[in-house]
């Protein structure tokens, strides 16, 4: 499925586990422009949780969340 929002950057955390899909895109956000935006692609079932949660936490925006199969995909947007 492709998606209307279109990324500045793309992270792939696939195969990674709880905290490290969270850890990189804290680590990928960190030096992106205000208004940017960052797609992650995990796999950790817990991601459908953390990044929610993620979002809430550090004031970046979750535009968008969706699921193909046992891959979940994020938009965030950085402060």
């Amino acid at each position: 499925m492709t998606h209307p929002i279109e990324p500045n950057q793309v992270l792939d955390t696939s195969g990674l586990q709880c905290p490290l899909p969270i850890l990189r895109t804290k680590k990928a956000l960190a030096p992106m422009l205000s208004g940017e935006i960052l797609k992650v692609i995990a796999t950790d079932p817990g991601a459908a949780d953390d990044f929610p949660a993620f979002a809430k936490q550090t004031g970046n925006a979750l535009l968008a969340e969706e699921k193909e199969g046992d891959t979940f995909i994020f938009y965030m947007q950085r402060r």
